[in-house]
């Protein structure tokens, strides 16, 4: 029986996975040994009072401990986003749908049917500029309508799964997935893992610039892209499990408003560009296409830049420790809860560079990130 825990020692530091509910962690030895034990089936009692007797305490005070860490790493996730499509067989899919548009990227054309221009705002923005006129001939087809406060994703005329107003970034982050891997051809399975950030290349190799919500990932990659760079994703980065290579996710680039100051001396086409308001996140953006030069559609990748920008900052770029690089990392992506997939996504994160950089001026985020490209930062 395979064991239901991955550990992988990095920088000499324990990095495991738990299948139970593929969750990650970062380790002292101790707590290794005692996971490991768990996952033997060794009983609580026999490891508690083994425990006990090193370090000279009580029971009492190990037993605690022990459940919880039983609980943190062989406990399912009950959690579930998802619903059996069984749920849905009572639900009647509309006869009618006002918007139809069909996206094409990758020779690929991905028609979706939205019932009402609400559910076209949940995803069209990002898309339009991938729109055509809807063709007869197409490779996949969705729909989208809302009945009862859930929004329903329809594949092929058979309901997948539906979602309520709560859950709407649970919805688009289906959509986009789907959208991958109608375009390559590759089921979610194959997929190591989505990284929410932006991914830059120069045609030989990917970086990905991570940070948090606001810390300028889009804005970067908007003026990497007018200084000779390729956009190859924006927010949604998808990684390939067979090659650990990023692959090209072709929305739009979302710019918010303090943003667009700074993009329009090199975007006129913001200035007149439609603005959407985001309730649910609070923002107000506008949408900026992606250059067409992403070729080829995939890559390599192993920097990850944790970018901020910060107004009259002088330049900062310096190796980032790999324990805050992945206690930054993971919790804000999808990684696949295939074992196979989560220890390539481990051995691949132990090959990465990790960085810190925070900027003010454009003319030195661009000096730096082309010295990264060429090695010699």
């Amino acid at each position: 029986m395979s064991s239901p825990i991955i550990s992988k020692k990095i920088d000499a530091k324990n990095y495991v996975w738990s299948s139970a509910n593929n969750q990650y962690a970062i380790l002292e030895q101790e707590t290794l040994e005692i996971i490991i034990g768990l996952s033997k089936g060794i009983a609580l009692d026999v490891l508690t009072s083994k425990l006990a007797a090193k370090n000279k305490i009580s029971k009492q005070e190990i037993l605690p401990l022990l459940k919880d860490l039983k609980t943190q790493f062989f406990s399912e996730n009950q959690d579930s986003k998802y619903q059996s499509n069984e749920v849905f067989k009572s639900v009647k899919i509309p006869d009618t749908f006002k918007l139809t548009y069909t996206y094409t990227s990758n020779n690929t054309h991905v028609r979706v049917a939205f019932e009402s221009e609400l559910e076209a705002s949940f995803i069209h923005p990002k898309f339009a500029h991938l729109a055509s006129t809807p063709k007869n001939t197409y490779d996949t087809e969705f729909k989208v309508f809302i009945k009862k406060e859930r929004i329903y994703l329809v594949k092929n005329n058979t309901i997948y799964d539906a979602w309520t107003k709560e859950q709407l970034h649970y919805f688009q982050g289906k959509f986009s997935m789907e959208f991958i891997q109608a375009i390559y051809g590759e089921n979610e399975d194959k997929w190591m893992g989505v990284f929410h950030a932006s991914a830059v290349s120069n045609q030989k190799k990917a970086v990905l610039f991570l940070g948090d919500s606001g810390n300028g990932k889009s804005t970067s990659l908007a003026l990497l892209q007018k200084h000779g760079f390729d956009c190859m994703a924006d927010d949604f980065v998808p990684v390939l499990a067979a090659n650990k290579n990023v692959y090209h996710f072709p929305a739009a680039i979302s710019i918010k408003q303090k943003s667009l100051q700074t993009l329009m001396p090199f975007y006129q086409e913001l200035q007149n560009a439609k603005e959407y308001h985001l309730k649910r996140l609070h923002k107000i953006v506008r949408y900026l296409p992606p250059n067409d030069n992403c070729t080829p559609k995939h890559l390599p990748c192993n920097d990850l830049v944790f970018i901020k920008y910060s107004k009259d900052a002088p330049l900062s770029f310096t190796k980032l420790a790999k324990e805050d690089a992945f206690q930054q990392l993971v919790p804000d992506s999808w990684i696949s809860p295939r074992k196979e997939n989560a220890q390539k996504f481990l051995n691949w994160f132990q090959n990465t560079n990790c960085y810190q950089l925070t900027y003010s001026e454009t003319n030195a985020l661009i000096t730096t990130v082309s010295k990264l490209f060429q090695n010699e930062s």
